[in-house]
């Protein structure tokens, strides 16, 4: 890219934080950490986004038990089609998912998939928003390059789980975020899974990953460590039975996701 002629990027003036969410490895609740900050925030009194930018793998209509709801209305505004999202819990949702079938896959390539996303992100009738908060896949591919380069994004969290596999993959995403012409702040990293807490025993913790890889990342990087969120026996069938908001009955959790919110909020002054 001309760095004398950069690409003009995309303002959605109607929200006033864009935050990615990003790993650099599939499986270590990415998705469930993002809809669960977005569930923090509205509660805190924020008026809230959540983009599911999963193109090849959507979760948040499972997350949010959306599967069946079919195509969203299409609204006439301002002299052109804008999509209205869904609601739960008081957060605006979009997703590729409300347009496929949960087994028909999307075979698109580089291109097509950018103009997707810009289009859901763009033709989506947000409304005024403190916090659009974007679900991405794994890894550092098109559709993180195509955020990044075509809209004015205010920062990432970055979630990782203790182990050493994990650790070596989030560090290309940390290493994305830093790059000098696309990347954007990295505000802080998430450890998700960080050990194992029985609901009838929650003075016990078992580290069944291993412990201290969020700690490593925030001491190699200097990214601050904001939240160490434990998982217990019940947060799968919560999260596939679409019922999330059971994740916030386990005082641990919802501690983990109240620092996430504490600290969003104490840097865009929210």
């Amino acid at each position: 890219m001309d760095q004398k002629h950069p690409i003009p990027k995309i303002k959605l003036s109607n929200i006033k934080n864009i935050i990615l969410v990003v790993s650099g490895k599939g499986g270590v609740g990415k998705s469930t950490v993002a809809a669960g900050m977005a569930m923090s925030l509205a509660a805190e009194g924020c008026s809230v986004g959540l983009f599911d930018a999963d193109i090849f793998g959507p979760s948040v209509p499972t997350l949010m038990n959306l599967q069946d709801v079919g195509r969203p209305v299409l609204l006439g505004k301002e002299g052109k089609q804008v999509m209205v999202p869904f609601e739960r819990f008081g957060i605006k949702i979009m997703s590729i998912g409300f347009f496929f079938d949960p087994e028909q896959a999307a075979i698109w390539r580089g291109p097509m998939v950018s103009n997707v996303l810009k289009q859901l992100m763009t033709e989506t009738d947000w409304g005024e928003l403190d916090y659009l908060i974007v679900d991405t896949p794994p890894g550092t591919g098109d559709i993180h390059i195509t955020l990044m380069q075509e809209f004015f994004i205010d920062g990432a969290l970055v979630v990782t789980t203790p182990q050493l596999v994990a650790i070596a993959d989030v560090q290309k995403a940390i290493g994305m975020l830093q790059d000098s012409v696309i990347g954007v702040p990295a505000l802080g990293i998430i450890e998700n899974m960080a050990w194992f807490t029985p609901t009838n025993h929650p003075e016990e913790k078992y580290f069944l990953f291993g412990k201290g890889g969020g700690e490593l990342l925030s001491e190699t990087y200097d990214i601050p460590l904001i939240a160490q969120i434990p998982i217990n026996e019940t947060i799968c069938a919560s999260c596939d039975g679409g019922k999330l908001g059971e994740l916030f009955k386990d005082s641990e959790v919802k501690a983990g996701f109240d620092r996430i919110t504490n600290h969003l909020i104490g840097l865009t002054g929210n």
